[in-house]
């Protein structure tokens, strides 16, 4: 079955109102996931750099939200600010540890050191050596330049993810088709592991990254690389990370 006819069991990265400019609630995201015959979704909320974002502590917060909603299983998540190229993030240390997957992202319209490629490249090898972080959020902005090979090559050492973004294939993020090309097949051919998320800011955006996996599917992605297409991957991913933090903390 090709990539294209299929839906990932666990969307990575997904927003509710809590966000401040996404539009549904957690529920509804799930019963979104439900109908799509999902199973479970990283709630993912923005941190408090962002304007209307979550406070820091939301990571603690989301201890008191159920483990399933509906039958989807709720991997209580963030989505952290990259604050600067002195790779300080908007979300202490203290509050990551309380999450299952964390997101470091870099926004542009908060970031306006964002033309420096080389600083841009070395934030993005920091976020990816510190133990909290899971996956950088949409590195193929070409308005954020970045050495592909390099974050690669360091996703690779460390044993993390990258995302592929379903919004890079929108007008959300204008001009980022030669720049997701060359991205994907960077990952390709360094047989890099990947999310492929929706970055969903509402419910009918669930699991929707039908555009994404057609561009993968027409670079010749492979299918075993994708960590979220299956839930039973994801979680393998989720021991991993555990004992990566263990081995941290030792």
């Amino acid at each position: 079955m090709s990539l294209c006819e299929l839906t990932p069991e666990v969307d990575t990265h997904t927003h509710t109102v809590i966000s401040g400019h996404a539009w549904s609630t957690l529920t509804e995201n799930c019963l979104a996931a439900k109908a799509r015959g999902m199973k479970g979704l990283c709630l993912t909320e923005h941190g408090p750099a962002i304007e209307g974002g979550a406070p820091e502590y939301i990571p603690h917060s989301q201890r008191m939200l159920p483990d399933e909603i509906d039958g989807i299983r709720v991997y209580r998540g963030i989505e952290a600010n990259v604050l600067d190229h002195q790779n300080h993030l908007d979300i202490p240390e203290h509050y990551l540890k309380f999450c299952e997957f964390a997101i470091a992202s870099i926004h542009t319209h908060m970031f306006p050191e964002r033309a420096d490629r080389d600083a841009n490249t070395a934030t993005y090898l920091a976020m990816l050596q510190n133990p909290y972080i899971d996956m950088l959020g949409h590195p193929d902005d070409p308005s954020v330049p970045c050495d592909f090979e390099a974050i690669v090559e360091e996703a690779g050492k460390c044993g993390k993810l990258l995302e592929f973004n379903n919004n890079s294939t929108t007008a959300h993020r204008p001009g980022s088709l030669p720049s997701l090309k060359e991205y994907i097949l960077c990952c390709r051919r360094h047989g890099q592991r990947v999310c492929v998320s929706s970055d969903a800011h509402f419910h009918t955006m669930i699991g929707n990254v039908k555009p994404i996996l057609t561009l993968m599917d027409e670079l010749d992605f492979p299918q075993e690389l994708i960590v979220n297409l299956t839930q039973e991957r994801f979680e393998a991913y989720l021991a991993e990370r555990k004992q990566r933090i263990s081995a941290c903390a030792e």
